[in-house]
């Protein structure tokens, strides 16, 4: 060979192991931190985390490959302070707050870690963005609804029981959507011609108590409003209600699932796949604050046939043909 030849082909080689170098590191490993205000094994926490990886993995994360998913289910409010600090204290690239019950607590204990959460109510009001529009801060995502919509859980439940005058609502009064929640049914009450009760939804016990010194006539209904602790006790909930034969209206569709009679609410399987495409942006340079909070488009109304009939209901037509989802 000659020496030129030899040389150029010398260059050429050197040149290539950089790159052929870098082809053979891994990819570097990110982590994300998922927590839940449900239980592992709930339906919809397997189908939230479901949606969640799949809208990463059609994004190019996968799980042992370049991203370790680190995830804590909180079933009280005990065990969600402890899995806040526990998932902030491993340091994760960002995470996935999967429902608005778990915000706070994160934000309690950092404000410089990127949180995307899901399911909130009025994250400007409980300050965990400065507007929808530009969050400013170390948290974005994705909204559960507006206020307004309580209203229309009563104007429900007086459709499909005109008779009922008195309505207990189940909701979390520490909370600032349990507060605003509540304002709303109370500026639209008189014109529905009901008087509200309060019913705290913090511990079993006092759910049990509050709806059974509530229920003691035929004229009475109830409207459970959107919580984190109105579903981790759904199912005594739902029951309850049966117990003392009342109407209710709920903010979830799970609830509808396990026997409850009708909901009206966004999809809530949905934003955690949207989320991915958050996380993803975050885990590529982008700042949570500079990513606009975004609101549900879509309502869907689901009614338990089975549970109208045991109740004595007769659904009006008009309702059942608005019906996204009938069980019967």
């Amino acid at each position: 060979m000659k020496r030129r030849e030899f040389i150029t082909m010398l260059g050429s080689a050197a040149a290539a192991w950089p790159l052929a170098a870098r082809a053979q590191q891994p990819e570097r490993m990110r982590r994300i931190g998922v927590l839940m205000p449900v239980a592992a094994d709930a339906p919809e926490a397997v189908a939230r985390l479901a949606a969640f990886v799949q809208g990463l993995q059609q994004l190019g994360w996968t799980e042992g490959r370049n991203v370790r998913i680190e995830t804590r289910w909180a079933t009280d409010p005990d065990q969600l302070r402890r899995y806040a600090a526990e998932l902030i204290a491993l340091a994760p690239d960002v995470i996935l707050a999967a429902g608005g019950t778990v915000v706070g607590p994160l934000l309690q204990t950092t404000r410089t870690l990127p949180i995307v959460f899901t399911l909130t109510l009025d994250p400007v009001g409980a300050g965990y963005v400065d507007s929808l529009a530009q969050p400013g801060r170390n948290a974005t995502g994705f909204t559960a609804y507006e206020y307004g919509l309580s209203a229309k859980w009563l104007e429900l439940l007086k459709e499909i029981a005109p008779y009922v005058t008195r309505v207990a609502v189940l909701r979390d009064a520490t909370l600032p959507q349990g507060v605003g929640q509540f304002a709303v049914l109370q500026s639209v009450a008189s014109s529905f011609g009901v008087e509200l009760r309060p019913v705290d939804v913090g511990d079993p016990g006092a759910i049990e108590r509050g709806i059974t010194a509530f229920a003691r006539s035929s004229s009475d209904g109830m409207i459970v409003t959107a919580s984190g602790w109105a579903i981790v006790h759904r199912n005594l909930i739902v029951a309850v209600a049966a117990q003392h034969r009342l109407p209710a209206v709920y903010f979830q569709r799970h609830f509808v699932d396990r026997g409850g009679l009708i909901s009206y609410a966004p999809d809530d399987v949905e934003p955690h796949r949207r989320a991915a495409g958050y996380v993803d942006r975050i885990l590529k340079g982008e700042k949570p604050g500079d990513l606009p909070v975004q609101v549900p488009t879509e309502y869907r109304l689901v009614i338990n046939l089975k549970t109208a009939k045991a109740l004595g209901l007769a659904m009006p037509p008009t309702l059942l043909a608005r019906a996204d989802e009938v069980i019967e």
